[in-house]
C-alpha cells in the first residue's frame, strides 16, 4: 500500500502536520534535479547535506512481470548473476571494494523493477558508478557460476517460499485471481522453471533489459547535482543505448464470480486471505478512487485503534491478528487485500464471516470523519519522518519512476489523499468489496511434524 510506500505509519497527535506539509514537499522537490544522457540514461539528483554520505542506486525498469512462461523468476536469478563478475571485476569482488571503502550494498527484484544501490561516503560515489556501469555492459554470465548460483536461488525459494505457509498462500491466491497477467507468477519463479533455467536465459534478460536507456540512476545525499551530473556522464555516457523488447499491453480479462483456494501444509493456525480486484492510479491528478482506496485500508489496519484490530482482535478476540495490504502506484493490476490469523480454535471460516462483517459496515454506514482524520495524519507523519533517510528517499524516486509515474508526483499524491472524503471511502467500498471480483485463500494447517526444516542458502542476501 501507499502507506508502506511512504514508510512505517507514525502513531498519533500529528493532524496539525497536515497544514505543513505541501511547503516541506516543495522544498524538498526544490532540492531534486533531473538530467538524460545522449545513451537515454535518466540521472536524478536530490541533495541531501545532513550528513557526508550518499545513496546511490540503479533502477531497471524490468521486473518479474516482463517474464514470459518458462522462464519465470529469471529476473531474479540475473539480480544474483550481477554479483558474479565482469571481464574486469571477478567474481565475488564487487561487494568486498564497496565494503574496502566504507560501504555496503544490495540489490532487490520486484514485479516492476529491478534495483542495485550502494550507500557510501560522499567521496567513493565515482567508485560506485564504476562498478554499476561496468556491470550494466561487461557482465560476465559465466557457466560455472550461473551453475552455483541457481542452486542457490532455488534454495531461496524453499526457504521463502517453500517452507513458509503463509507465504504459499499469497502466492496461490494470485496464482488463482489472475488470469493472464504476469502479476499472477512469484517473483522467485516457479521451481519447475528454476530447474530447467540455463545459463543463456539470464544472457537473453541481460541482453534485451539491461541498457542505459533502461535505466534511471537515483542519487540521494551530501553531493552536488551538476558534479553528480558530470560524474555519470563519465561512467555511463559510454554506454551504447540498444533496442528494447516491445512491451505490449497486458489487460487482466473481467472476473465474472468468487474465486477459492485451499493450500495445506503444515502450520500451526489456519490463514486466511481475501483479495478484491481493484484499480490502481494511472492518472495521477484525475483519478480518485486509488486514494480513497489507501484511506480505507488506513481506516480498518491503520494503527492498533483501527476498526478490525480493534474489533476482531482486542474485542471479539476471533484474530490474533488482521491486516489490510493495497498498492495503488504499480505497473500491473491492483489487489485489495484483506487477511486474518483466527485465534486457537477459531477456523477460517469463523474469520472470514468477522472480516466480512466490518467491510459491510463500511457499505453500509460509511466512515466516520474523525477515522479518516486520523488516517490522513499517518500519512504525512509517515512522508514526514521517512524523509530522515536518504536511504528511503532514493527508493521512493526510483520506484515511482519505475512503475511509469514521476518523482515529482509525490506531492500531488499527498495533496490528492488528503482531498479524500468520508464519502469517496464509502463509495469504493461499495463498489469494489464484492463477492463478484473477491478471491479467498485459505491455509490448512497440517501436522508440524511433517515440515522438514530448510536451512538457508549460502550466499543469500538480505533483502533478496
Amino acid at each position: 500500500m501507499l502507506f508502506e510506500f511512504l514508510g512505517s505509519v507514525a502513531r498519533g497527535r500529528l493532524c496539525a502536520l497536515i497544514t505543513a506539509l505541501p511547503l516541506t514537499v516543495a522544498v524538498a522537490a526544490a532540492q531534486t534535479h533531473e538530467h538524460k544522457l545522449a545513451n537515454g540514461l535518466r540521472v536524478i539528483v536530490k541533495e541531501d547535506h545532513r550528513a557526508p554520505t550518499v545513496v546511490s542506486m540503479v533502477w531497471y525498469k524490468a521486473g518479474s512481470m516482463d517474464e514470459v512462461n518458462g522462464t519465470t523468476g529469471v529476473a531474479h536469478v540475473l539480480e544474483h548473476m550481477m554479483f558474479k563478475g565482469t571481464q574486469t571485476v571477478p567474481a565475488g569482488e564487487f561487494s568486498k571494494l564497496v565494503a574496502a571503502a566504507g560501504g555496503r550494498d544490495n540489490a532487490f527484484t520486484a514485479r516492476d523493477a529491478t534495483g542495485y544501490h550502494e550507500q557510501l561516503h560522499k567521496s567513493q560515489l565515482p567508485l560506485a558508478f564504476r562498478l554499476e556501469a561496468d556491470r550494466m555492459a561487461n557482465l560476465a554470465l559465466s557457466k560455472a557460476e550461473f551453475a552455483k548460483e541457481i542452486k542457490v536461488v532455488m534454495e531461496e525459494r524453499r526457504l521463502r517460499t517453500d517452507d513458509r505457509p503463509q507465504a504459499l498462500v499469497y502466492e496461490q491466491l494470485m496464482a488463482t485471481a489472475l488470469d493472464s497477467h504476469p502479476y499472477r507468477t512469484p517473483t522467485v519463479g516457479w521451481m519447475s522453471d528454476l530447474e530447467s533455467m540455463r545459463v543463456e536465459d539470464a544472457r537473453a534478460w541481460y541482453k534485451d533489459w539491461y541498457a542505459p536507456n533502461n535505466a534511471t540512476v537515483v542519487v540521494v545525499g551530501d553531493v552536488d547535482f551538476k558534479e553528480v551530473f558530470a560524474l555519470a556522464s563519465k561512467y555511463f555516457g559510454k554506454l551504447k543505448p540498444r533496442v528494447l523488447p516491445e512491451r505490449k499491453p497486458q489487460d487482466e480479462p473481467p472476473q465474472r464470480g468468487i474465486r477459492r483456494v485451499t493450500v495445506k501444509a503444515p502450520a500451526e493456525l489456519p490463514y486466511l486471505l481475501m483479495g478484491y480486484r481493484a484499480p490502481v492510479l494511472r492518472d495521477v491528478e484525475r483519478d480518485w478512487e486509488p486514494y480513497a482506496l489507501e484511506m480505507l485500508t488506513g481506516v480498518l489496519d491503520g494503527n492498533d485503534a483501527a476498526r478490525l484490530t480493534r474489533s476482531l482482535v482486542r474485542e471479539e478476540k476471533i484474530a490474533n491478528a488482521v491486516g489490510t495490504d493495497y498498492e495503488s502506484t504499480q505497473r500491473g493490476p491492483g489487489m485489495f487485500i484483506v487477511s486474518g490469523v483466527p485465534t486457537t480454535g477459531r477456523t477460517a471460516a469463523e474469520l472470514e464471516q468477522a472480516l466480512r462483517r466490518e467491510l459491510a459496515k463500511v457499505v453500509s454506514d460509511g466512515v466516520s470523519e474523525e477515522e479518516l482524520k486520523r488516517v490522513k495524519a499517518q500519512v504525512v507523519a509517515a512522508q514526514v519522518f521517512q524523509r530522515d533517510s536518504m536511504f528511503f528517499q532514493a527508493q521512493q524516486i526510483g520506484s515511482l519512476e519505475t512503475a511509469g509515474y514521476s518523482y515529482q508526483a509525490i506531492d500531488t499524491i499527498i495533496r490528492k489523499l488528503q482531498q479524500v472524503t468520508a464519502a469517496q471511502v464509502q463509495e469504493v467500498a461499495k463498489k469494489y468489496l464484492v463477492d463478484d471480483s473477491l478471491t479467498v485463500a485459505v491455509l490448512d494447517p497440517q501436522p508440524l511434524d511433517s515440515r522438514t526444516p530448510a536451512v538457508a542458502p549460502k550466499g543469500l542476501r538480505h533483502d533478496r
